[in-house]
């Protein structure tokens, strides 16, 4: 056995000391104001060389600290919930692949790496996704890799067009280019590539779906790896971004996104799918307040929710261990008798999601929201944030009044224990963390503290609407609340809303099975049809027998059949003759 788990304390080892590594070279860079950019030379040959290049800064330095945290935090989590999994170690080296990819993507300020690393993330996922190798999490995986795909592609299409610059190294060209047409084009898919990655409308069904992956996996994916990449791709390409007209599309299209995941969580009973629909709303709010020109704000924001999401997710699993695994909240109850600690990380990783003050989420939501009340922008966007701000209060309280304060609906001989030391080891550093990030960073990021003034009601806004979101999540979830519950739950409006608005069949059956309806079709018809008659294999054969031919013929056999043939021919006559 313990050989079986050298591995989980090795890596949890290596990535703790990389972070404490990182935490340091933050405060360094921080405090100096430096940015190191290395080059070093793969191959050279005659006038090509081929560079490797890495950049770093406070920013990069202080994402890679949240991540390897993060992942050493789950990786010593797994060492208990996977305990029962016989390829441990190969589950554990997936992991790293995964977090060696994301570390690429975040120090490279050169297109090819970036690529690298983003595809890196789209293949290891899809390993991930597809673990328990059954039906579901088999189309869980290919929803992920095709729509991860598309994002893929548009890197590739920028790869090409930045053919033109000489250069693959982006960081050169983002202050002084950001008026040039093709520059323009560049931004746009860079603009898609992130929506994909990020889960975005339209391209938002994969983001549930992937909750086919074992819990720890979805713990680092909707914390601080796969769903961030989007978000930190136009982190980093923000100075070329300013001023398109793209941003007021991806504006209204991550409010909706937005708005859409805190919907569509109010209806859902999957315990996974509520807090993975609950990042989707997240990764909303990360992408407008950057369609606004803040991405300072929006990096402040995405590792302020990596904690408390990676949290989340790590109580979530806790939880469906104990419930023979079962995600629906409908069987759970009274949790907070039975496993209190796990409780309480369960319950502040949530208030800290709501934005309660003074922990984690309350510092960057509040800013953001408070941004959004200084900008000039029009009532629907402002009615987006705000109406979203109270969903998330809605579905967390309806959760936690599920989880925590209903009856235990499940078996009548229940084996529910609290003392699994390691996950809440893992699970308390992550708490810890959780409840003091927002201060530190606050601190950390900004030079000097935001100060917004505004009047007493719009100051109270967010309270407001928190505490009206909370008020209707109690009411919703005890089923006294009869006559809008009915209402609600109108079959055809239900349905709509609890299906993300019908988009994963759209994607699903609609352009995923369209596209491969029609691929296959190319396939039988054309690449294994015609194109194998008259190219390939067809071209191979008729040459085979016009050669064939041709050395017969050189081969001065054609006079001796000739001969023979004659031959033939009148020993045939001369019998017609003597018989006759």
């Amino acid at each position: 056995m313990n050989k079986k788990f050298s591995i989980c304390f090795v890596s949890f080892f290596f990535l703790f000391l990389f972070m404490l590594i990182n935490f340091i070279g933050v405060i360094y860079f921080l405090m100096n104001n430096m940015i190191i950019f290395m080059e070093w030379e793969l191959i050279s040959f005659n006038s090509m060389s081929i560079v490797m290049s890495l950049l770093l800064d406070w920013m990069s330095l202080l994402f890679m600290m949240f991540v390897s945290l993060i992942s050493s935090s789950v990786i010593y989590y797994s060492k208990s919930y996977m305990s029962s999994e016989v390829n441990l170690n190969r589950f554990i080296l997936l992991v790293l692949m995964f977090i060696l990819s994301m570390v690429l993507l975040i120090i490279s300020p050169n297109i090819i790496s970036i690529l690298l690393g983003w595809d890196g993330l789209g293949l290891v996922s899809y390993c991930l996704v597809i673990y328990y190798q059954n039906l579901k999490s088999y189309n869980a995986g290919m929803l992920t890799a095709l729509m991860n795909r598309i994002g893929d592609v548009f890197i590739l299409m920028i790869i090409s067009w930045m053919l033109n610059y000489g250069s693959w190294n982006y960081v050169f060209y983002l202050d002084f280019m950001s008026n040039d047409y093709e520059m323009k084009i560049i931004s746009f898919m860079i603009i898609i590539a992130a929506m994909t990655k990020s889960a975005q409308i339209p391209f938002s069904s994969w983001l549930p779906a992937a909750m086919a992956a074992p819990t720890p996996v979805s713990a680092l994916v909707h914390s601080s790896t796969l769903v961030t990449a989007g978000v930190y791709l136009l982190i980093r390409f923000n100075n070329l971004l300013i001023e398109f007209w793209g941003l007021k599309v991806l504006l209204l299209l991550s409010g909706l996104t937005m708005f859409m995941a805190g919907i569509s969580a109010n209806y859902e009973f999957d315990l996974k799918k509520i807090i993975a629909l609950s990042t989707l709303s997240q990764l909303g709010l990360m992408m407008s307040i950057l369609s606004m020109g803040l991405p300072e704000l929006a990096f402040y924001h995405l590792l302020t929710h990596a904690m408390f999401k990676a949290l989340l997710f790590m109580c979530a699993g806790v939880i469906i261990h104990l419930m023979n695994d079962n995600q629906d909240i409908r069987f759970m109850g009274g949790m907070s008798s039975y496993i209190p600690l796990t409780s309480l990380c369960m319950n502040i990783s949530n208030l800290a999601l709501c934005g309660i003050p003074f922990l984690a989420g309350f510092y960057s939501k509040d800013l953001i929201l408070e941004m959004v009340m200084m900008s000039n922008l029009n009532m629907l966007v402002f009615y987006l944030y705000y109406f979203s701000t109270g969903l998330t209060m809605f579905y967390t309280i309806r959760l936690l009044m599920y989880l925590m304060i209903n009856d235990f609906n499940l078996i009548v001989i229940y084996n529910l224990y609290d003392e699994d030391y390691v996950m809440l080891k893992s699970m308390f550093m992550l708490l810890f963390m959780s409840v003091i990030t927002g201060s530190v960073l606050s601190w950390l990021i900004f030079s000097y503290p935001y100060m917004i003034y505004l009047s007493l009601n719009l100051k109270l806004m967010v309270i407001y609407v928190s505490v009206i979101g909370g008020l209707f999540g109690y009411l919703f979830s005890i089923m006294g609340f009869y006559s809008v519950n009915k209402f609600l739950f109108v079959y055809e409006l239900s349905m709509f809303l609890s299906l993300m608005w019908f988009m994963p069949n759209l994607s699903t059956y609609g352009l995923n099975y369209k596209f491969l309806n029609f691929s296959y079709k190319l396939i039988k018809y054309i690449d294994m049809g015609w194109m194998e008659l008259y190219s390939g294999q067809g071209m191979f054969s008729i040459m085979k027998n016009y050669s064939i031919f041709n050395s017969f013929i050189q081969m001065n056999n054609l006079k001796i059949y000739l001969f023979s043939f004659i031959l033939w021919m009148m020993f045939l006559f001369f019998l017609v003759v003597v018989i006759n």
